[in-house]
Parts: C-alpha cells; structure tokens; sequence
C-alpha cells in the first residue's frame, strides 16, 4: 500500500467515526437544554477529555513542538503555565461553576449564568458577553477552518479550498445534528487520538535511535542550549508565557463541559483525568522535538527549520507504516476539528440564549429553540467559512487576541460570581469590558512586550471590584443562593444525593436563609 493511499483510508476511516458519533447523538438530543448541554449527563472522562482536546488545537502537535525544536525547554514556560492554570481551573471553577449554574436558574451559558447570578433585570451583562462570544469566536472558527484547508494542502496537495471546505462541512454535520453530546464525545475520541499520537512519535523515535544514549547525543551535538530553560529568555518574557495559564478561567468553550458534569463532586475525577492527559500530551510534544533533532542529526530523517511546526508530520511519516502514519495526520485535524466544534456550539448558545432570548424574542422552548440553535450553528458557519475563504491576514491577527480576550474579559468576572458575594451587575460589565479593552489596545501597541492577559486580567478585576463595591445592595436571595451553591460544590456524590436527590431534582428554586433548598 502506497503512502497516500494508506493516509487517505485512515482519513476516511475518522471522518465516518465523527459522523457516526453525531448522528448517534441526533438519537439522544431532545430539546434544547440537550443540545447545549447534554442535559447535564457528561461523566467525568468525557468531560475532561473533551476539555482539553477543545483547549489544545492544533498548538499541542504542530506549534509547541516546533517552538520547542527551535528553540529548546526555554519554549515550555508557556505549557507550564497552562498546566498549571488548567489544574486551577479544574479546582476551583469547576465544582463551584457546576452547582451554581443549575442553582442560579439552571443557566446553560456563561452569560446566562452572569446574568441570573447578579440578578440583572436590564440583561447587559448577557447581551454584552454573548456579542463578545459570537464576535471573536465567529473569527476564532474561522480560524479553524483555515487551518483545515492549509493541513489538506500541505499534506496532501489538495486544493486549499476543497480541504477547507471539507473540514467545516463534517464539522458542522456532527455539531449541527448531534450537539453538544456529539461535540463531546468525538472531542473525547479526538483528545484520545492526539494522546496516543504524542506518545508513539518519542517511543518509536528513541527505539529507531537505538536509545536514550544515542538520542541525548544527538540533541548535545545538534543544540547544545537545549535543556537550558532560561536560554535567551527575559523575565518579561517568562512571566509572559505563565500569564497564559489565566486565560483559561474565562474560556466558553472550555469551562462549559465544567457545566455539564454529572454532579459537582465528578470534578476532583474529572480534574485527575484531565490534568493527566495534558501533562502526558505535553511531555509527548516535548519528546517529539528532542526525536526530531536527534534524528535530524544522525540523518534518520530531515528537519529543517522553515519546517519545525512539520516536525511532528515528517516524524510520523518516516518511521510508521502508511495507515498508522494517517491516522497521526488525523490527530492533527481531530484537533483542529474538536476546537471548531467547540466553539461553532457556544457561539450558537450565545446568539440563541444570551442575545435573541436577553432582548426579549420569543420565549426559547424545546423544539423552537432546537431549531433556532441548528440554523446558528449553520449560518455561523456559513459566514466563517466565508472569511477563511479569504484567508486574510486580519483574521488570523484577531485570533491571535482572543484567548487573552476571553480570559480578561470573562476570567476575574467567573472567579469573582463564583468566590465573592458581593459581586453586581454593573461591577461585572465594567470589568468586562475593561478586560477587553485592555486587551485590545495592550496588545495592539505591545507595550513593555508583556503579553496583554496580564494587565487585562489585572485592570477588569480592580474595576470590577471597586464598581461592585459602590453598587452592592444586600439582597437575601442572592446570599443565600451563594451559600447553597458552595455547600453543594463541597458536597459528596452520596450527600448530594441524600440531600437534595440525584439528577436535576436538586435545582434550587427556593432556598432559605441558611442556603438550603425549601421543598
């Protein structure tokens, strides 16, 4: 079997396996809380894997390796901090996030769960944190399918718009149909294929070596500066690369699958398995790279700088058979792809939920919500499509804000409704939008060449305190809302049950002053 043909079968093999798992889904979506949220169902593996296989992209297989090719260990202060920011998220969003979205009316998005939180009669928050959503994340799928038709066409010589073109229809096929159930489930086969890949490209390449002797050697030979992880870097520059670990308390579509946990009490679960699977996909990104000088030195095969990201490709390709090498490629897309779908869905719960719902269209049932859901998903793929057509420069720069956008603008809001009592409406709009604003304006002038989360996430949390601050009014409601939410996050699987019954029979319509649930 030739080369190409091996790649294609294996292409075609995880196409079919998405579109089976989404028409799967179709079978299991109802209404509308269903196809946002998976009715709350997702168990722990599910949750975590999808998480971090929408978190990582394309970064985790082509770019942190490249980086680190390059450059040596001094490239992983960026992956330490994400690390390091996802294990926080895990722990401290995650079970608190989880009980107080269905406490705070069952809220099904972020924004939805700002507005019901903080009380919010005018629904600014919502509407301002949808229009967020659907602004950067429209580009931000777009992005994606840019990175799809470039895969085909470098990979395989096909024409970049048929690859594209390919890529967003079996991605809006499964979201479209199967939801966020089909989102999550091929996102949790995808996270476990970009696993397996990372860990068979070092495994191979040390045995092709000859061993770790041989492949210490040839790093040595090839960039002695290597292991050094201060080579070159500045202190402005590590604490930009750690500051990236704050993004992730503010992003949608990660955070979202803390939403749709079982139960609170999955989350410590949750968090094992996720953090696992990211420092074993990390250290296997990092492995790829060391394979990659080595083998580059002793000319096993060939590296060039101008194709660092393709080290991970060129490694795959050279040292598997046809089938096993096309199956690695589509790692690649499967996380090109389970980051398109992530964000096609909460970009559709934005618009339906947090912009048409907040200004007051028609009341959002089952089956009307469905559909309106489905022809988001579609016509926001439609007008992505449309740019990443183009491929225009403005596009992939605005990308290139919008994980310090979403992490300034939403970050210091999620932790302060879910950690401070205090927290108003107009505290949380003004720190929003001074996240995004800070963002916006750091990061067009580069200034001190600090990454822009930093201040952006620093300023939207002062002001958003001080407004607060000036505008707090003790509402009992709301204290004892928060008190309910903290105890049920703290609550174990078999207290949660006794206390307040399993599944959804625990939602906290009314509470007394103490948090708990009056009956």
């Amino acid at each position: 079997m030739d080369q190409v043909t091996g790649q294609a079968i294996a292409m075609i093999i995880y196409f079919v396996a998405m579109i089976i798992i989404g028409i799967w889904a179709y079978t299991r979506t109802k209404n509308f809380d269903d196809y946002m949220l998976g009715g709350r169902d997702l168990n722990p593996t599910v949750a975590a894997l999808s998480a971090g296989a929408s978190d990582m992209s394309g970064w985790l297989l082509m770019g942190l390796p490249g980086a680190l090719y390059v450059s040596g260990l001094v490239e992983a202060w960026i992956a330490v901090g994400l690390t390091i920011g996802a294990w926080v998220n895990w722990k401290a969003v995650a079970p608190r996030l989880r009980s107080y979205t269905q406490i705070a009316g069952n809220s099904i998005t972020v924004p939805s769960f700002l507005g019901n939180r903080l009380r919010d009669s005018s629904n600014s928050v919502r509407i301002v944190a949808g229009l967020i959503i659907f602004v950067f994340f429209t580009f931000y799928v777009s992005s994606g399918m840019v990175a799809g038709g470039v895969f085909f066409e470098s990979a395989f010589g096909m024409d970049y718009h048929l690859g594209m073109t390919l890529v967003a229809g079996v991605v809006v096929l499964y979201t479209l149909v199967g939801g966020f159930l089909a989102v999550s489930w091929t996102d949790m086969v995808q996270g476990l294929m970009m696993l397996a890949a990372l860990v068979a490209v070092p495994i191979a390449g040390v045995i092709a070596l000859g061993g770790f002797g041989n492949l210490a050697d040839g790093i040595m030979a090839e960039n002695p500066h290597f292991v050094s992880p201060f080579g070159g870097a500045t202190v402005v520059g590590v604490i930009s690369a750690m500051a990236w670990g704050l993004g992730y308390f503010g992003q949608p579509h990660i955070i979202v699958r803390f939403m749709a946990l079982r139960s609170p009490a999955e989350a410590k679960q949750a968090r094992r398995i996720g953090i696992g699977w990211m420092l074993l996909s990390v250290i296997g990104a990092g492995g790829t790279a060391m394979v990659g000088i080595a083998a580059h030195n002793v000319g096993l095969f060939k590296v060039g700088k101008e194709k660092a990201e393709s080290v991970f490709i060129i490694a795959g390709q050279s040292m598997f058979p046809s089938i096993i090498a096309g199956f690695m490629l589509a790692a690649i897309l499967a996380a090109i792809m389970s980051t398109i779908s992530s964000q096609l869905l909460v970009t559709s719960s934005a618009v339906v939920e947090d912009i048409f719902k907040a200004k007051g269209g028609r009341r959002v049932d089952a089956s009307y919500g469905l559909t309106v859901s489905r022809l988001t998903v579609l016509a926001v793929s439609v007008l992505a499509a449309v740019f990443a057509w183009y491929k225009t420069d403005s596009i992939l720069n605005l990308v290139a804000f919008a994980w310090a956008g979403f992490g300034a603008a939403f970050g210091p809001i999620v932790l302060l409704a879910l950690y401070w009592r205090k927290l108003t409406w107009q505290g949380a709009l003004a720190g929003m939008l001074t996240g995004a604003v800070t963002v916006g304006i750091w990061g067009t002038f580069k200034i001190f060449g600090l990454y822009e989360i930093l201040p952006g996430f620093l300023f939207a949390t002062v002001v958003a305190y001080l407004v607060s601050n000036l505008t707090y009014k003790f509402d009992p409601e709301v204290d004892a809302e928060f008190t309910a939410a903290v105890r049920l996050a703290r609550a174990t699987g078999a207290e949660i049950d006794a206390e307040y019954g399993a599944g959804s029979a625990y939602e906290a319509m009314k509470l007394n002053p103490d948090g708990q649930i009056v009956r």
